[in-house]
């Protein structure tokens, strides 16, 4: 008896040491967006030329995507997987029987010191599991040419794996400025890392037509060139006489055909969006007749519009009806997605108001109000998509006036008009402003490039697509969307898009229950590290500092401090000076101005070094701040 007692209590002893050293063994694994399960075991895959692919599939799509991933292995590592002859095997299963709990998108994935073995149900799913693969390699597999010497270990571990949503999408909007085919597939790229499968292509807007329509040749000859502009959107001079439109460009339809193409290989789908009636300005443009008042307008190259362009096409006038069939015959054809996105918001009704052909129409159909010859209009066109075997979706505005039949809303106005559509029984997509739009400001405004409003990283991060008591059955996902007014350059584009996009991944991807904003954080640092070998032109806003300015009568205002990544120290001066570590270390208590002193400037550091920007802010602007009815900053 005392000898089991005795072994039991050495047995114990041997297993909490165990546990105390595991728990005191760094994080190997930092996956984004953060699967369903992981379970971290010892010892770990060495990658050398003893290692090669087995494809357990005759998969064509399949076997496409893994010419992908030893390509993306063999450039940094210099080792070639897609030998088939190798004593450590990397094996891909497709299932026979189809496992029910990781679905149509998920994996299973194990690595140990002598295979890796990724099971899925489609290819899809194991395309994903093929990322998670790449992510478990150090940071330097995301380098553009070989890093020779490196040791190329991935720690053991076992995944499972699967998305909370089947629409994970990001938008581009390519009208306002024209992003190049190499460019839009360098987005897709990006994207697919982060498990995402909807590319929401804003084609056309105001400041350019983007896509080639053969039928309507002038459509790009015309509508694709504005005059060139450089500093802050809307204040922008407007086309001078005979100044010749040069800035812009389209797609042809074999560029398109082949971007599609390029997402197909990576499992995206590639939603285009044709924005009427409402921003339609270069459409109107080559084609006045379509508009209200049929006057002769130029693409807008980002000038402000006062008083209003007619820039809505005119509801009335059957000519659009069959100008728009043409354009969707044709666009129809060159997208596979189930979709196409008509845009129908910020029509500006002022013109139909006082076009008498529109008040007839109204009088005949029983129209009451504007709002109502809008959702006319979009009915028009369900009618025009479904004959091209498509289904319509659109901005949430197409909720005014009565919501086509079969229409599916993107909810981008808050979460509001979501909730009223699947009320109704239609599907959401939900991308509401102030959680995913990537153009807004991510940090203080007095550190970041000129934009609008404000969405912080944590926002993006902290965002729940379902609302309280709403069937999430209805809710299809969401996405990020980035608008490109001030977004002039592929470089900034990745500027406002990284990371807050690798947030949202994993709002749309993960379990609400796995959300967690300290552990998050810790996985993205170890994500811009693959990001800097990348070259990724990506934000750092969020180690900066936040300011909270409480309004301490007519002319004084008092603030507190605080960070978004945990642990950072502040310092701060009142003097002008530069915060050093000899500086005041702000310690969480309201500071009030000394007599005197005019400017706030600080700083955050970690571990004796400065991590953000310095932040110099005036007393006026605090005040200025403090009194605002919204807090944005």
């Amino acid at each position: 008896m005392r000898k089991n007692q005795l072994f039991f209590i050495v047995t114990a002893f041997i297993a909490l040491t165990a546990l105390h050293v595991n728990a005191a063994e760094p994080r190997r694994v930092h996956l984004i967006p953060e699967p369903v399960s992981v379970r971290e075991q010892s010892g770990e895959f060495i990658l050398d030329n003893s290692v090669s692919l087995e494809l357990k599939s005759k998969n064509k799509q399949l076997q496409q995507s893994l010419k992908w991933f030893s390509a993306k292995i063999q450039r940094a590592t210099g080792v070639d997987v897609s030998k088939s002859n190798g004593s450590k095997k990397i094996t891909i299963l497709l299932n026979t029987d189809t496992d029910a709990e990781i679905g149509k998108e998920g994996y299973h994935l194990k690595v140990s010191p002598q295979q890796i073995v990724l099971t899925a149900n489609t290819a899809a799913g194991a395309f994903y599991g093929l990322q998670t693969i790449i992510q478990l390699f150090p940071s330097d597999i995301e380098a553009k040419q070989l890093k020779a010497g490196l040791n190329w270990n991935i720690p053991s571990v076992e995944v499972t794996d699967y998305p909370r949503f089947g629409w994970r999408g990001l938008m581009l909007d390519v009208s306002r400025h024209f992003f190049t085919k190499e460019e839009v597939k360098g987005f897709i790229d990006e994207m697919v890392k982060y498990k995402y499968n909807t590319f929401h292509w804003h084609l056309t807007d105001d400041q350019g037509w983007r896509i080639e329509i053969k039928s309507l040749p002038e459509l790009t000859k015309k509508g694709a060139y504005s005059v060139k502009r450089t500093g802050r959107w809307g204040t922008f001079l407007p086309a001078l006489a005979n100044e010749e439109p040069t800035y812009g460009g389209f797609y042809t339809q074999e560029d398109i055909k082949e971007i599609v193409k390029y997402a197909q290989d990576r499992y995206v789908t590639v939603l285009p969006e044709i924005d009427v009636p409402g921003h339609s300005l270069a459409m109107i443009t080559t084609y006045p007749s379509l508009s209200s008042t049929r006057k002769q307008y130029s693409v807008n190259s980002g000038w402000r519009t006062d008083p209003q362009d007619d820039n809505s096409l005119d509801p009335s006038n059957e000519d659009v009806y069959k100008t728009l069939d043409k354009v969707f015959t044709e666009i129809a054809k060159l997208f596979p997605c189930q979709y196409i996105h008509i845009g129908g918001d910020e029509a500006y009704k002022g013109y139909w108001e006082k076009n008498p052909a529109c008040q007839k129409l109204m009088a005949k159909e029983g129209l009451k109000d504007v709002e109502q010859l809008q959702s006319y209009f979009i009915k028009r066109l369900e009618k025009i998509l479904e004959s091209k075997g498509k289904k319509l979706i659109g901005w949430d505005e197409i909720l005014q006036g009565g919501l086509a039949e079969s229409a599916t809303v993107m909810s981008w106005r808050g979460m509001n008009g979501g909730i009223e559509a699947a009320k109704m029984n239609h599907p959401v997509v939900m991308t509401p402003w102030d959680y995913v739009y990537l153009d807004l400001y991510q940090g203080d405004p007095l550190a970041e490039p000129d934009t609008y409003g404000l969405c912080r990283l944590s926002d993006s991060y902290n965002y729940e697509p379902v609302p309280a008591g709403l069937d999430e059955k209805l809710i299809l996902g969401g996405q990020g969307n980035l608008w490109t007014e001030s977004v002039p350059t592929y470089r900034h584009m990745e500027y406002m898009v990284w990371p807050r996009s690798i947030a949202l991944s994993e709002v749309y991807w993960s379990p609400k229950s796995k959300k967690n904003w300290p552990d998050f954080m810790s996985r993205l640092e170890n994500e811009f590290t693959r990001l800097d070998a990348a070259d990724i032109n990506y934000s750092k806003s969020c180690y900066n500092v936040i300011f909270k300015p409480v309004k301490e009568g007519r002319n004084d205002v008092s603030l507190t401090m605080a960070t978004e990544v945990p642990g950072l120290e502040i310092y701060y001066t009142f003097d002008n000076t530069f915060p050093d570590l000899h500086a005041a270390k702000y310690d969480g208590s309201v500071l009030n101005f000394p007599m005197g002193a005019s400017q706030i400037n600080a700083v955050t550091y970690r571990n004796g070094k400065p991590i953000g920007k310095q932040i110099n802010i005036k007393k006026e602007e605090l005040i200025k701040r403090s009194e605002a009815a919204r807090h944005v900053y």
